[in-house]
């Protein structure tokens, strides 16, 4: 129930609501997922002490206290844990970064983006990956950075700390080795592989926003296309393959393809996975 509201919401305010988050995120929300709308609503609604939600709606508007960013994280999902997904890390050191390195200088900048991010798990996992499976990894100079729209994801990114469930796929050598118990139950990762990705709050259907953060070689995205329709994933594939390099690979989740719209990526079929890859030549 709706404060002040004389029961759920309506029609015509689940459109409203839905159509604010799908214009600020281009996440499209489902029509059987009305409850989980009005849970969200209601959580936001009552931490505002909104009394109804033409109240509410008024507060997103002007945006009071930032509220507008307080809304989109109510919407995200951060399902994630670490090596999720482990055939693109090998992918990513038995085949792609081969390719990313020919020709290039030693110390030459390799760029990793993982967007978006969630909670950190992944980025802190192409860290991981790489320092136990490329031999030549002290060759590089590797920038990772991880991205997400979700301030309180990235806050949680940036602590380091997480549970057995995010820990789960992980060797236990390799907890011991890159983690510190806190005592609680929740293990930290260590300050240096902290200080080794850097966090920013971007948006995947904001292309001048995704720009700032430059180009890269290989772009982790997965498990956010699912969300999209297809005009939402049309500008975040456009968004996607401005922010590569000539050459660089896109890895998105092993639901997701490319195939449901125009795209201008050429399909590489590596022995550990498919990825996009924007061809050398290839013009903006």
């Amino acid at each position: 129930m709706i404060p002040g509201a004389s029961g759920p919401l309506g029609e015509a305010d689940l459109l409203r609501v839905c159509d604010l988050l799908y214009r600020r995120t281009g996440i499209l929300v489902p029509g059987n997922r009305r409850s989980f709308v009005e849970r969200r609503v209601l959580e936001r609604m009552r931490a505002t002490g909104a009394g109804a939600l033409p109240d509410y709606m008024a507060r997103l508007r002007a945006d009071a206290d930032g509220e507008v960013q307080h809304f989109v994280n109510a919407f995200t999902v951060n399902e994630t844990y670490f090596y999720r997904e482990a055939h693109q890390l090998r992918c990513l050191t038995g085949s792609l970064l081969g390719e990313i390195t020919a020709g290039r200088a030693p110390n030459d900048p390799i760029r990793i983006w993982s967007m978006p991010c969630a909670t950190g798990e992944e980025p802190y996992s192409v860290a991981i990956w790489l320092l136990e499976h490329w031999p030549t990894v002290d060759a590089w100079e590797i920038e990772i950075v991880g991205s997400d729209i979700d301030t309180r994801a990235l806050a949680a990114a940036e602590a380091g700390r997480y549970g057995a469930r995010a820990l789960g796929r992980l060797p236990p050598a390799l907890v011991s080795r890159y983690f510190v118990p806190e005592g609680d139950g929740s293990w930290r990762i260590l300050p240096e592989l902290r200080g080794s990705v850097r966090f920013s709050r971007r948006n995947l259907v904001d292309a001048v926003g995704m720009a700032q953060e430059g180009r890269f070689d290989v772009v982790f995205c997965r498990n956010v296309l699912i969300y999209f329709d297809d005009a939402s994933r049309k500008i975040a594939a456009a968004t996607l393959f401005a922010a590569l390099r000539p050459g660089g690979f896109l890895c998105l989740g092993h639901t997701e393809s490319m195939s449901r719209i125009p795209s201008r990526f050429r399909t590489r079929r590596f022995p550990e996975a498919i990825v996009y890859q924007r061809p050398e030549d290839a013009h903006e």
